[in-house]
């Protein structure tokens, strides 16, 4: 994507939607949390919220954003991220140049059959979590709780031996590092976190026996 325009749509959707944004700077290692405050597509440029006690460090920056069904992915650059007067977490920059659209899913996502409840546990600093899946594919799986529940579960977190229970002969332990938290209002459930988890460290052993359970599962909806 190339066209001023379509940057700055996109970039007015998100600043709406308030989706999240990671922030990857080349000179460290962590990643920064951020959201896209206001959109101005006369000049053009966009203001930048930083989460509160975030801090951008100088230097070039990869921005990557979820928009509806696809990534989106950009880079700026700045030798110092300058934020507005007595407003430190607000951050004008200029509209990227391009930004690369790459789709959301690489593979095939097959949802659980209701009345199923197929089961993530894990503990993560001490705390035992215990999530319901709600999807799941050869890249990750989704997970949603009550914010109660999902309380410490946030964009970027590590979480480390998962016991996923995708049926009741079917469990599998994986590593997964959290891609996507969003509030969402269930009719049934009241307000609910999607969390969006993408599978780490997979060798190819536990990718066979992945691709074996998803194959059973799979036939299992087409009976």
């Amino acid at each position: 994507m190339t066209d001023e325009h379509d940057i700055g749509d996109a970039l007015t959707l998100l600043a709406e939607s308030g989706e999240p944004v990671s922030v990857y700077p080349q000179s460290a290692t962590n990643v920064v949390m951020a959201r896209i405050k206001w959109v101005d597509p006369e000049h053009p440029h966009f203001v930048l919220e930083l989460n509160e006690g975030e801090f951008l460090p100088p230097g070039d920056a990869v921005f990557v954003v979820w928009m509806r069904s696809a990534k989106l992915q950009f880079t700026l650059s700045s030798a110092d991220w300058a934020s507005k007067p007595n407003e430190p977490t607000l951050i004008p920059l200029e509209f990227p140049l391009k930004c690369l659209v790459l789709n959301r899913r690489a593979s095939a996502r097959l949802e659980t059959p209701l009345g199923v409840y197929y089961m993530a546990s894990f503990v993560l600093n001490g705390k035992p979590y215990e999530l319901q899946l709600y999807d799941f594919s050869a890249g990750g799986v989704g997970m949603r709780a009550s914010p109660r529940d999902a309380v410490g579960l946030h964009v970027g977190r590590k979480l480390q031996r998962v016991r996923l229970e995708l049926g009741p002969d079917s469990v599998m332990i994986a590593d997964l590092e959290i891609r996507l938290a969003r509030t969402f209002r269930s009719f049934l459930l009241g307000e609910q976190v999607q969390i969006g988890c993408q599978f780490a460290n997979l060798s190819p052993t536990m990718e066979e026996e992945l691709r074996r359970m998803l194959e059973k599962l799979n036939s299992k909806h087409h009976r």
